[in-house]
């Protein structure tokens, strides 16, 4: 072969293998782009871009009364693009860059001028899209900051991103806080936040976002592209004012007793909806605070409040009657077991009492007198009286909204604990069972409400934009207890411990009759039972008026220093409770009668709101609108002028002029017109931060004053 050929068949070689090299790298492209083009598309863009939630407003909840109890006000995280259109320029940019940073330091505080002039600079080289300016801004401090150098151009031209974020604040501070509760991420859900979160959270938005220089995540859009759904609105069945008035008792007498805590449950009989609880524990010396829900999760031995259960089986099963004699021997009872040995002696805390009737013996609280009934006349058929327990579902949860209930324990003869004889003895006073104050309340409201036993309910209904999505009805557990006549026997023996009984120093009123059982139970001491340190839990249960009871509250108290007994520690607090209530509550009574005011007398204070409402009342009142004529009517409130009623008019799609309403009713026509209401103040509206009659726009906020 001579060297041209070799040279040539080199040659050949050499360009057909750049030939093959080609043709492969031709077909992997081919197969990259069209077989595997969107795999690798869609992993470039999860590199790149992602979509991420964008948290809802979180609902309301408000008291029955329509006050605010919770809600969500927008905070803004900021951040400049300092490449944006209208600064895209240098020129425009450090024209306006040193009053930008004037502005920004002036009205934050935090930092000088020539530190936000430096920083702003600096990024403006390193040519960042997503600068963080400042966390935790108000709505109000945003509108001041987009009238700012450079923030001013425009939503998009200068640069300004705004992150909105939920901080949920309550307009009440402490009050009724564990009730209302919260809900985060990792811990475990508290209150009406956890309970109805999947109504009160929405429903979150999307936004897309783009990863930039320094992994640094900013919106590709200014708008989400889902926007997100605000939640539906609680309306609780809390009154604010009897929930102050709780408060307020209870702390008292937690201060001066030196307690380690204590709780208040206020619930309307009818209903069982609860208007008022309160729960506080010692945090220093004389300071108390919300920590733990004693009156739902915790479950103690009741003490003397139990008796009303044992003379109920007692007077059901026809085993005596009110007017039965019993000898107390002395306040002393003693227990023998099956072998005839002492195993208890069951003592009065006052010693002394003799020969009593049953009705008696139940006023002056005594437990030698429940412990020698019940022995008596169940130690053949124990059964028998646990069974009838249970028939008053005492055993069962009372099945709230809120989570966290305790656990009731009510023994029976099959029971692993229970002592023949002795557990009888023990349970007929309040020992070897375990209840918490709202289930105990729970029981002591249905002998209140003439047997009916209902639930005990925090939420009346749940409203999205004005309107009911549910509505709760009163959930009844049993509809009669037990027979009238024994319900008219309790009733008698719960208003004689008030009125000539343990209760008659301390809870007894002269404005009106209040009926209920003071207890006083022992606590045990860990392992060491009731033999080591002594403490005890102090409590009131009953209902007021006791003619006619429309609410029924439960007081305890744990481990008071000084006094210890369930009259002279949780009866002034019941005392105090049901007296400021009463006063305030004139559907209780009749304080003015015959009362006619004439001449220059000043009308009753009004609202805007509904005419046909407004004359309903006034109408109740005795009170005339417009031109109201003399006449001799006793009853009948008469002025020169009357009242002049204004009728409000709502148009469709419109912003509401809810000058001079109160909040609960500019609530109803704001959220009714897709408004989101920021509320100042209390009392009523005064000013409003958007003119009424302009189109309205769907979530906008409107801020309105109230005085």
């Amino acid at each position: 072969m001579n060297i041209r050929t070799d040279i040539l068949l080199r040659v050949y070689i050499a360009f057909g293998l750049i030939v093959l090299l080609a043709f492969a790298v031709l077909f992997k492209l081919f197969h990259l782009q069209l077989v595997e083009g969107s795999k690798w598309k869609a992993m470039a863009d999860s590199l790149s871009t992602k979509y991420v939630n964008v948290e809802a407003v979180r609902g309301n909840i408000y008291s029955v009364d329509g006050s605010l109890l919770a809600t969500s006000v927008p905070e803004y995280e900021l951040r400049m693009d300092l490449l944006a259109a209208g600064i895209e320029k240098d020129k425009v940019f450090y024209e306006k860059v040193d009053s930008l940073a004037e502005k920004l330091s002036g009205y934050f505080g935090d930092k000088s001028q020539r530190y936000y002039s430096r920083m702003l600079r600096e990024a403006r080289r390193d040519k960042a899209r997503y600068l963080l300016i400042r966390r935790r801004v108000t709505h109000q401090e945003l509108n001041v900051i987009r009238t700012f150098p450079v923030f001013n151009l425009g939503r998009y031209k200068g640069g300004l991103i705004t992150i909105q974020k939920n901080k949920r604040i309550l307009p009440f501070k402490t009050l009724a806080a564990r009730t209302i509760g919260y809900k985060n991420e990792n811990v475990q859900p508290v209150g009406l936040e956890g309970a109805y979160s999947s109504y009160i959270d929405g429903e979150s938005g999307r936004q897309l976002m783009q990863r930039i220089a320094g992994g640094v995540w900013m919106p590709v859009n200014k708008e989400v592209e889902i926007a997100p759904k605000d939640g539906a609105d609680i309306i609780s069945t809390i009154d604010i004012n009897m929930q102050d008035v709780a408060q307020n008792a209870l702390r008292k007498q937690l201060i001066k007793s030196d307690a380690d805590h204590g709780c208040v449950v206020l619930m309307e009989v009818a209903t069982g909806e609860v208007r008022a609880i309160a729960n506080f524990t010692k945090v220093s010396e004389g300071q108390y605070e919300e920590k733990f829900n004693y009156a739902i999760a915790q479950s103690a031995e009741p003490g003397s409040t139990f008796k009303l259960a044992s003379y109920l089986a007692l007077l059901e099963d026809h085993k005596v009657d009110t007017s039965t004699r019993v000898d107390c021997g002395g306040g002393l009872f003693k227990v023998y077991n099956h072998r005839n040995r002492l195993v208890k002696t069951v003592k009065d805390s006052h010693l002394g009492l003799k020969v009593v009737s049953v009705k008696r013996a139940f006023e002056e609280s005594s437990n030698a007198a429940i412990a020698k009934l019940i022995y008596t006349h169940y130690k053949n058929e124990p059964e028998r009286f646990t069974d009838r327990l249970r028939e008053l579902h005492l055993h069962e949860k009372a099945g709230l909204e809120i989570p966290g209930e305790g656990i009731p324990y009510i023994k029976t003869p099959e029971s692993k604990a229970w002592y023949k004889g002795l557990s009888l003895a023990q349970m007929a006073y309040g020992y070897e069972s375990k209840m918490t104050p709202l289930q105990m309340l729970t029981f002591y409201n249905a002998v209140a409400n003439n047997g009916r036993m209902v639930a005990p309910k925090f939420v009346r209904e749940i409203k999205r934009l004005g309107k009911p999505v549910e509505v709760f009805e009163t959930k009844v557990i049993d509809e009669k207890i037990c027979s009238d006549e024994t319900l008219s026997k309790l009733r008698g023996m719960l208003e004689g411990v008030v009125e000539e009984g343990s209760g008659k120093t301390t809870v007894k009123s002269s404005l009106y009759k209040a009926a209920g059982k003071t207890g006083t139970a022992q606590i045990a001491d860990g392992a060491r039972g009731y033999r080591g340190k002594r403490s005890y839990q102090a409590s009131f249960c009953g209902y007021f008026p006791a003619d006619k009871p429309k609410y029924a509250m439960i007081v305890v108290i744990t481990n008071p220093q000084g006094a210890y007994y369930g009259a002279l520690v949780s009866g002034p607090v019941f005392r105090e409770v049901a007296d400021k209530i009463y006063s305030q509550d004139v559907e209780m009574y009749n304080p003015v009668n015959n009362l006619k005011y004439v001449g220059n007398t000043t009308s009753p204070p009004t609202k805007a709101g509904s005419n046909v409402a407004a004359k309903k009342v006034y109408k109740a009142l005795g009170v005339k609108s417009y031109l109201a004529a003399n006449n001799d009517i006793a009853s009948e409130v008469d002025t020169n002028n009357g009242i002049d009623l204004k009728e409000i008019k709502v148009r469709p799609r419109v912003v509401p002029d809810v000058t001079g309403m109160g909040l609960k009713d500019a609530m109803f026509l704001l959220t009714s017109a897709g408004l989101k209401a920021v509320v100042k103040g209390s009392g009523k509206v005064v000013k409003q931060s958007i003119v009424p009659g302009v189109r309205t726009v769907a979530g906008y906020p409107v801020t309105i004053e109230l005085q």
